[in-house]
């Protein structure tokens, strides 16, 4: 379905505004929610394409400034490496509790949106799947999508590197998807293995999906983008999507 203009919101949190990029299907009548979370570069224009393709499925999808503390309101890293150093480096900068109630208030400002079913879902992309997982720990949150999420085998997110993600994994009740790369080095088979572990151990609801990709093969930006890969991903996640979330 056809997608109204992108709007935002200042979603107030303990940490600041942060600025919520909104995408909607212009359509009446309720719809579920996505929290899509970018990768380190926070709301780029693949991450915009990514949301306008999950919002034209009938989604109401909020896109979080992930670094709002640390940016200017919509601010956005290029991809290169001065975006990419800082990145990496807020991304250990940020407390993992800022994290946390971040999510906490994009939630409470879905569940007040009345162009929203009350429905909510995630959806991460490297940093960003890390967070989409532990947004899953909230039980609002249905279900989770992550992309290549990075750091979760080692517990190294947030100021400290020290976070409890895999400690936590019980508090998940919504059905996850895992999306892994083969070939990325930053979540190497080991770490894939300490994650498949932890879940089955916790008797979570999964799926786990590993491809011949290397770290960032969604992005349609970057000489590792995988297009036919990418477009087989949004048919199985959007159908994922439906499956729990409509």
């Amino acid at each position: 379905m056809r997608i109204e203009p992108t709007s935002h919101v200042d979603v107030q949190t303990p940490s600041g505004a942060m600025r919520t990029h909104l995408f909607r299907p212009a359509a009446e009548g309720k719809f579920p929610a996505v929290i899509l979370y970018s990768e380190i570069y926070q709301m780029t224009a693949p991450i915009a394409r990514t949301a306008a393709l999950i919002a034209g499925h009938g989604f109401v999808v909020a896109v979080p400034d992930v670094y709002h503390e640390y940016t200017e309101l919509g601010e956005a890293f290029a991809y290169d490496k001065e975006g990419t150093d800082r990145g990496n480096a807020l991304k250990t900068t940020k407390e993992l509790a800022s994290y946390d109630a971040d999510t906490r208030a994009v939630i409470d400002f879905l569940k007040s949106d009345p162009g929203c079913s009350g429905r909510i879902g995630a959806i991460g992309i490297c940093l960003g799947g890390h967070l989409a997982f532990r947004a899953a720990m909230n039980p609002e949150v249905e279900t989770g999508v992550c992309f290549y999420a990075t750091d979760i085998h080692k517990g190294s997110l947030g100021k400290g590197m020290a976070d409890d993600s895999l400690a936590r994994i019980p508090e998940i009740h919504g059905e996850l998807m895992m999306i892994w790369g083969r070939q990325d080095p930053h979540i190497p088979l080991e770490g894939r293995r300490i994650i498949y572990d932890a879940l089955t151990a916790a008797e979570t609801r999964f799926t786990w999906h590993e491809f011949n990709g290397e770290h960032a093969f969604m992005r349609d930006e970057g000489h590792r983008y995988d297009p036919a890969l990418a477009m087989t991903l949004y048919a199985m996640v959007c159908q994922h999507l439906a499956t729990q979330l409509k």
